[in-house]
């Protein structure tokens, strides 16, 4: 038994190791191709990048340059850190008042906020472009709250697994201490939810930095874009020809701050996935 257990456990492990090969290869490719001249890129894409292939950081230094580098990354940083906070903070509110406050106002509210989560974004996106200029959120700002609506759906959903875990005694004791229902939240219940928050972070800061499509419908390729919009629009020239030493340079800076972000925070995705689990 212990020989069989060892070699299924070598098994599994053989596996994991080749998926995180196959998943990690594409990173690789680019970070190889960051700092290789655009003709061995084009011709010669898997190689290292040795001898004369090797340009340094003259990608990066030119793709830094030709798409306002620093413009874009303050707006995709500013969007993202107001559309999580948004998102955290609100939904969890919103499941707690769904989960605690048990009527058919609030039944029909959740299942439409798990519904939202069925609906791909190509069916509403050209009547959302409309009415995000016809209501002047075709901002900076204005984005943050488009971000609130599409985000809402799986973190309500999150959290409202995680409040109904949590003993309604623990609520009722601060009521009787004198604490009000804002209180209440903010002091007793979010500081509980915090495994199931940084989840809820995690998830809709990868997607609000690496999105593409919604700023580009809504901010457009001037200066209120966003780094990936930026990377593809500024170092795309004539009859669609592409600077890809800088494009791939840019795509590593661009990467780099949700993969730190990620690889400090990933030890809660999966404990605040499973406490979101729990039905209580």
């Amino acid at each position: 038994m212990k020989t069989r257990k060892r070699i299924f456990d070598s098994s599994v492990y053989a596996v994991l190791i080749i998926l995180s090969a196959v998943f990690l290869s594409p990173v690789f490719v680019i970070l190889m191709n960051s700092v290789k001249s655009n003709f061995y890129i084009s011709d010669e894409p898997f190689s290292f990048p040795r001898g004369e292939k090797f340009v340094g950081f003259e990608n990066f230094v030119k793709g830094f340059v030709q798409s306002d580098f620093l413009r874009a990354f303050i707006n995709s940083a500013f969007i993202t850190v107001l559309s999580v906070a948004g998102i955290v903070v609100l939904t969890a509110m919103a499941a707690w008042y769904i989960v605690r406050v048990k009527n058919r106002f609030t039944k029909i509210l959740y299942y439409l906020f798990t519904f939202s989560m069925i609906v791909p974004f190509q069916m509403v996106m050209y009547t959302m472009t409309f009415l995000a200029f016809e209501l002047d959120l075709n901002s900076v700002l204005g984005i943050v709250f488009i971000y609130l609506g599409f985000g809402s759906g799986l973190s309500v959903f999150m959290f409202s697994g995680f409040i109904k875990s949590i003993p309604t005694e623990i609520e009722e004791a601060a009521v009787i201490d004198g604490c009000d229902p804002i209180r209440t939240f903010f002091m007793i219940v979010f500081p509980i939810l915090k495994p199931t928050a940084i989840t809820v972070a995690i998830l809709n800061a990868m997607w609000v930095w690496n999105d593409y499509l919604l700023p580009y419908l809504v901010l457009g390729s001037g200066e209120n874009r966003t780094l990936p919009v930026a990377v593809q629009m500024a170092l795309t020239g004539g009859y669609g020809n592409k600077d890809m030493g800088a494009l791939m340079a840019m795509l590593v800076l661009a990467i780099l701050p949700i993969i730190i972000f990620y690889l400090f925070c990933q030890k809660y995705i999966i404990r605040g996935v499973v406490a979101g689990a729990v039905k209580g």
